[in-house]
């Protein structure tokens, strides 16, 4: 055979492969019909420098009251409560030492929120305030190998009547949401993270190109907004038709020219141009 159309053969199964890694869900595709004409407030519609700091109950009613569904944060407390709070550390946020996870809820509960009145709240508190009435976007804060808030979360969800989905940049949540609960909407968290240098490694890699799709089979792709240029991520909203959603947009600019390249926004720091006022 001609070396070049073993050449040729190589690099077309190469390709083919690649698309299949990178291919989301194909059967079965959710209904979107309750997301339709939301936009979300990035941990609740916050302000750091207010008494309604981000992932607070305060935050949460605010983005309620203003019909913006809500991008939030969960992990587990040291006795495996589900609790709202990004980052696995408590130092940006309540000025102590440790994690999440090494204090029990009441614990967490002495801290407050930036220095205003406001507590951590639990998944509990926060759904039984929100009761359906804005669509949520749950991230579970997964960090390396332990899943356990997974089926934790998803029993306290089977109650929840509201519309909700759930996003992870930890592709083993995902993985579990596909073995025992495949109806959930789900979606992989991602971003350029070996080209900006922050994160090295082939696992970053694969993070970065969406290479693990076939091991989750996400619904939609949650990727930064700044690098919507990525090929896996066009790829996959252009080829596979499969619901991309922007985050963090910071501005009305930014909102305006990621329309073309994005289906669903998560924002922070302004109010997108149809919210005319916002309540108190």
């Amino acid at each position: 055979m001609n070396p070049f159309m073993i050449v040729g053969i190589v690099i077309l199964v190469l390709i083919l492969l690649y698309l299949l890694a990178i291919k989301p869900r194909g059967l079965h595709k959710p209904d979107w019909t309750p997301f339709k004409g939301y936009d979300f407030a990035h941990r609740g519609l916050h302000n750091n420098e207010s008494e309604a700091p981000e992932n607070s109950m305060a935050a949460f009613r605010k983005a309620v009251a203003n019909k913006f569904g809500i991008e939030l944060d969960v992990q587990l407390s040291k006795d495996k409560v589900p609790v709202v709070f990004h980052d696995f550390t408590l130092k940006r946020m309540c000025g102590v030492e440790g994690k999440v996870c090494d204090y029990t809820l009441e614990e967490l509960k002495e801290f407050r929120l930036l220095d205003t009145k406001e507590q951590i709240p639990t998944f509990q508190e926060f759904l039984e305030m929100v009761d359906g009435k804005v669509p949520l976007i749950i991230e579970l804060k997964i960090e390396w190998m332990d899943i356990t808030l997974c089926p934790i979360v998803n029993d306290m969800l089977k109650k929840y009547k509201g519309a909700y989905c759930i996003e992870s940049f930890n592709p083993l949540g995902l993985s579990w949401y596909r073995r025992f609960n495949n109806d959930v909407i789900r979606g992989q968290l991602s971003e350029a993270f070996v080209k900006r240098g922050e994160y090295k490694g082939f696992l970053y890699f694969l993070l970065q190109n969406l290479l693990l799709n076939w091991l989750t089979k996400p619904d939609f792709i949650a990727y930064n907004h700044e690098d919507y240029k990525n090929l896996s991520r066009q790829i996959c909203k252009i080829v596979y038709h499969t619901k991309s959603v922007a985050w963090t947009i910071r501005s009305q600019k930014e909102l305006d020219e990621m329309k073309a390249h994005y289906d669903m926004f998560i924002f922070e720091g302004f109010l997108p141009r149809k919210q005319a006022k916002i309540k108190k």
